[in-house]
């Protein structure tokens, strides 16, 4: 799911507050390098100067995202949630294709439906998503409002096309600076005698018509009327199967993983025991063409997504629908994201998906979006749409039959619909913690639960005898806990990185190691120091790491 439009422009609105924004902007960049530096995340294709929207995990990443996920599918799937009837619900998981019958995409609209309004610009060559652009018209005393309730470029005055991504006072003075550059440049007569002060700002999409756009100066040129009219762009990724291409032989890659549980909906009542209401979970990858990937991991062209069909009957959705936003806000809060960090969006009617009659997003105050959020989930009511139209298309009846009521029905489904790579920028960005009374500067405050590495083995020295004990107690932790073996550099270097790594706790072999078989333990939060014996380390760990 995606951001409507007029989320976005709420947020450039709203920031007022310059030195907190640009903070922001300077946290996300710090947080950027700290992914790459640290061996989280880095650009796909990095060293042929990367390929925009696809990204790679590196070692810590990747141990990252496996934690968010394993606990996804433990609460969901191993061990699903309580109902509100006190018993434990029933959810089955399935994996399916990436790429399945194209009819299916024809079933679900994609092929049809999913496109989005693109505009070109002749000079730069560059294409922009439509509900993605502004328009910026300098604001003067006399033509504020325009003339009899007439938009400002029906005046004939000339205005400025930007991205809204990270709109805030920065972004402000730089439109300014690029529109008197243009004056000076062009010498257009309808701006000469324009004071330059606030700027208006208004979407693009519907209010910029045909006779408009030789007004208009697009993002990343100096010159009017580049820009073409919007036209429809289908965001799927398109392959070929088979030896020969062409429209026969013309596939997709999925550009969301909930189809694979739809259509496999009558295999799952067909073989295993579920009994309405249940959900089927599925955890992969999804793939879209996006014209504008942008904010790091936030929104990309191949992520992973953990979705959950919850099927039931329709006299039932509201209790379900209520149930699952709880579940689901009880989930990101056992992870480390706090619920003040969390707003719950109930999508206005009139910008709900075709199928949805209701939807709560569930927004994450994500730096380049702060001070307001960006989407992290989506919950939906889907009605029975997708089971209807599978059914039509395939000719397959997709009804379940409840024996105790002795009645067949189409189910009506309600989605938790995860952004797995989202949910991991968010962890980051939650976690990335500023100290400047510590070395590293900063530390990652991960829920021990989704830390990558749970404990670092220490030696103080790389001395012969502080080595083995630390490789001997490193060997009894590593079956039951994420650990490391860290010998290279001086002690307080080694427990910067950790600290920027976000592991919990270090436990460093010294000289009365030797003696009594203790070993200080580090805090990662507090830097607090204790000595414990070393029979007591896996204890330990199981208190404060499973324990949690």
């Amino acid at each position: 799911m995606f951001p409507v439009v007029s989320r976005h422009y709420a947020v450039f609105k709203k920031v007022n507050n310059v030195d907190k924004m640009t903070d922001h902007k300077e946290i996300m960049k710090d947080i950027v390098s700290l992914c790459k530096r640290r061996g989280f995340i880095f650009a796909a294709s990095d060293i042929y100067g990367g390929i925009n929207g696809f990204w790679d995990y590196g070692p810590l990443g990747v141990e990252l995202k496996n934690n968010l996920r394993d606990r996804w599918w433990r609460d969901m799937v191993l061990c699903p949630p309580i109902g509100p009837d006190g018993a434990p619900i029933s959810i089955v998981g399935v994996d399916s294709s990436i790429i399945q019958n194209p009819k299916c995409w024809e079933a679900s609209g994609h092929v049809g439906g999913f496109n989005d309004p693109m505009v070109d610009c002749r000079e730069s060559k560059k294409r922009y998503r439509e509900d993605h652009l502004i328009i910026i018209v300098p604001k003067d005393e006399e033509n504020d409002k325009g003339k009899n309730g007439q938009s400002l470029l029906d005046n004939g005055r000339t205005s400025f096309a930007f991205m809204v991504d990270q709109w805030d006072k920065t972004e402000e003075d730089a439109a300014a600076k690029k529109i008197e550059k243009y004056i000076k440049k062009a010498g257009d007569e309808t701006l000469k005698n324009l004071r330059i002060g606030k700027l208006i700002l208004k979407p693009f999409e519907g209010r910029v018509k045909p006779e408009h756009y030789k007004f208009v100066v697009g993002p990343d040129v100096n010159t009017k009327g580049t820009l073409t009219e919007p036209v429809q762009f289908n965001m799927m990724f398109h392959t070929y199967v088979g030896a020969a291409s062409g429209d026969d032989n013309k596939a997709y890659l999925r550009p969301e993983t909930c189809a694979g549980i739809f259509l496999n909906f009558k295999n799952v009542l067909d073989s295993s025991r579920v009994k309405a209401p249940f959900g089927i979970a599925q955890i992969g990858k999804a793939f879209r063409n996006e014209v504008t990937p942008r904010n790091f991991i936030f929104r990309s062209r191949e992520f992973e997504q953990m979705e959950l069909e919850w099927f039931c009957a329709e006299e039932d959705v509201p209790q379900w629908f209520d149930f699952w936003v709880d579940e689901r806000t009880r989930f990101w809060e056992s992870v480390g994201i706090p619920k003040s960090e969390l707003h719950f969006l109930n999508v206005p009617k009139e910008e709900l998906a075709h199928y949805s009659s209701r939807t709560i997003d569930v927004e994450y105050r994500f730096p380049f979006t702060a001070p307001d959020f960006g989407e992290l989930e989506g919950i939906a009511h889907r009605g029975n749409f997708d089971l209807t139209q599978h059914a039509e298309f395939s000719g397959q009846k997709l009804e379940y039959f409840d024996q105790a009521e002795n009645k067949r029905f189409v189910p009506h489904v309600i989605e938790p619909s995860t952004g797995l790579t989202r949910g991991v920028l968010a962890l980051i960005c939650q976690a990335y913690t500023v100290d400047k009374n510590r070395p590293s500067g900063v530390y990652l405050n991960f829920h021990p639960s989704m830390a990558p590495l749970k404990a670092a083995i220490l030696p103080l020295t790389a001395k012969e005898e502080h080595v083995p004990i630390a490789q001997k107690l490193y060997l009894d932790l590593r079956h039951e806990f994420a650990v490391e073996l860290d010998i290279k550099q001086n002690i307080g270097k080694r427990y910067a990185r950790q600290d920027e790594i976000g592991t919990p706790y270090c436990f460093t072999v010294d000289n009365d190691t030797i003696s009594d078989q203790t070993v200080t333990v580090r805090d990662r939060n507090t830097m607090a120091q204790e000595r414990i014996h070393m029979d007591k380390v896996k204890d330990f760990l199981r208190e404060k790491i499973v324990g949690k």
